[in-house]
């Protein structure tokens, strides 16, 4: 039976990512990692970032036995890829923001990216734009508070609207018509986003094209070799969780929700 797929995030934000891929290997077995405990990662240093993400990710690993990880994490995905392919043996899929994608849709030629501070800022986010849409207009916008927003919203919390509005005020005035989602926690927020942005924002991610690249990478292996069905595991750093959160991670299709135990 081959390994199960690691996907790791900061947060609850990579199940935007597991989603698309379990539409596309839906019989795999799959263990999701968040590191609750460091979020959220644009406010960490570069080095602390690092170390953490390769020490949880490769023992992790190590543990179920993976047969792929996915950093499903724009800001731990600029930084934490190349030291951590360096320690591991089995395929590493990082996630980059939909820039190219973003630049080939729009009528307009305006495209907007919101993301973390620290995504917007990263030499690397420039980089794409200077390659993929150095003939649009582009835009950017950071914010954190957008990352508390779907956390909270995952937990079973309402979506402060109001709040969400104002956030995305910049996005409105800057007219763009195709919007990149550069979070993967932002698309669990995709369904307010149009209520405040309206139909004529295309909001575009990463999730089908990491989810193809995944399926590429893992071709030849076959799905589940079981009858039994596949298995899901949701592993967290925190000391627990809330009853909500818990809930919706079950809900989710999570048999077992549990922390992380990196001596186990």
């Amino acid at each position: 039976m081959q390994g199960p797929i690691l996907v790791f995030d900061s947060g609850i934000g990579g199940l935007s990512v597991l989603s698309e891929i379990r539409r596309t290997l839906p019989a795999r077995d799959y263990c999701y990692l968040f590191d609750n405990a460091r979020l959220p990662y644009g406010e960490l240093q570069e080095e602390d970032l690092v170390s953490g993400c390769v020490a949880l990710v490769t023992e992790a690993a190590r543990q179920i036995k993976a047969s792929l990880v996915v950093i499903a994490c724009n800001t731990a995905s600029t930084l934490v890829l190349p030291a951590l392919r360096a320690e591991m043996t089995i395929p590493v899929v990082g996630v980059v923001p939909a820039i190219k994608p973003a630049a080939q849709f729009s009528q307009s030629g305006i495209i907007g990216l919101i993301a973390t501070p620290g995504t917007v800022r990263r030499s690397y986010t420039h980089d794409l734009v200077a390659k993929f849409a150095s003939h649009c207009q582009v835009h950017m916008f950071g914010s954190s508070e957008l990352v508390v927003m779907a956390e909270a919203k995952m937990a079973g919390q309402p979506v402060n609207m109001p709040l969400l509005d104002d956030i995305l005020r910049p996005v409105r005035e800057a007219h763009v018509d195709v919007l990149v989602l550069g979070c993967t926690h932002f698309p669990l927020l995709a369904e307010e986003f149009t209520e405040v942005l309206g139909d004529g924002v295309t909001l575009l991610d990463s999730g089908k094209a990491i989810a193809s690249r995944v399926a590429h990478l893992l071709e030849g292996q076959g799905e589940h070799d079981s009858l039994s069905p596949n298995s899901m595991k949701a592993w967290y750093t925190t000391p627990s969780i809330s009853n909500g959160l818990s809930a919706n991670l079950q809900a989710y299709g999570f048999g077992e929700v549990c922390r992380f135990d990196p001596n186990s």
